[in-house]
């Protein structure tokens, strides 16, 4: 049996991803994060307002976090300093930021799986468009999410940028510094890759790769529906695969493909 700690308990993403952490008859749900609301019962489980004292008040061998741009870098801290498992659903994070989680969890012995979207169709689209940047030398993404969301790209896109990036730099189009205009109009270089992030109401978090040559395209897109049952299954196959691997592993992909 695998003991849970669920940071981000009253959030949108817990609401489908802890009945099925509770369904389950390898995983338990020990304790949850919330500052707000600290001192409940929920799902089962005490919710305490940081995962330091989390870590101390319950049995807890992997720690999830589906919380805040702001909070997560020290929620993950805290869980590898107590020497647990973490999987990471939280966007807001560099490369800088996961190349010193990745030091402080091969110090600590411990494994880390981050993805920006637990979603088995958007690892495959990123999959997908890893296999054709080896052919097609031209693409850049536009990043979709909510009017609410403060973070840009999501991390969903920032992850697919960086699998690019490992890949080749895509082929560049009139530089920057010849262009007549507004240089953000042309969004941000990330791995290389120019990412547009649009904020508008009805999104959730869809993602769009552009590949574009002599007179031809070709577009992928991920667009998840308004609730949070597309994240279960790859939450699921983190929480019991993150102790396979000491150190950061990016994207389910990882897991489904490797």
């Amino acid at each position: 049996m695998l003991n849970v700690c669920f940071a981000g308990v009253t959030g949108w993403t817990a609401a489908a991803i802890v009945p099925a952490i509770d369904a389950s008859s390898d995983l338990a749900l020990t304790v949850g994060v919330a500052r707000s609301s600290a001192g409940r019962t929920l799902f089962g489980a005490p919710v305490v307002a940081t995962v330091k004292e989390a870590v101390a008040a319950a049995p807890v061998d992997v720690v999830v976090d589906f919380t805040k741009a702001g909070a997560v870098r020290g929620n993950v801290s805290a869980a590898i300093e107590a020497g647990k498992h973490v999987v990471i659903g939280t966007s807001g994070l560099t490369a800088d930021d996961y190349a010193e989680i990745d030091a402080h969890a091969r110090a600590q012995g411990v494994g880390v799986l981050a993805a920006g979207n637990f979603s088995v169709m958007a690892a495959v689209l990123r999959r997908a468009a890893a296999t054709a940047a080896r052919h097609l030398g031209h693409w850049e993404i536009i990043d979709y999410a909510s009017a609410t969301k403060g973070d840009v790209p999501s991390g969903t896109a920032r992850e697919l940028a960086e699998t690019l990036g490992q890949v080749r730099q895509p082929g560049g189009a009139v530089p920057l510094d010849a262009l007549h205009g507004p240089v953000e109009a042309r969004g941000a270089d990330i791995a290389g890759s120019r990412v547009h992030s649009v904020r508008l109401p009805s999104f959730v978090v869809s993602t769009e790769v552009v590949f574009g040559g002599t007179g031809e395209r070709l577009v992928m897109r991920h667009d998840p529906g308004p609730s949070a049952e597309p994240y279960v299954a790859g939450a699921l196959l983190a929480i019991r695969r993150v102790a396979d691997h000491v150190g950061v592993r990016r994207g389910i992909d990882s897991l489904l493909f490797d």
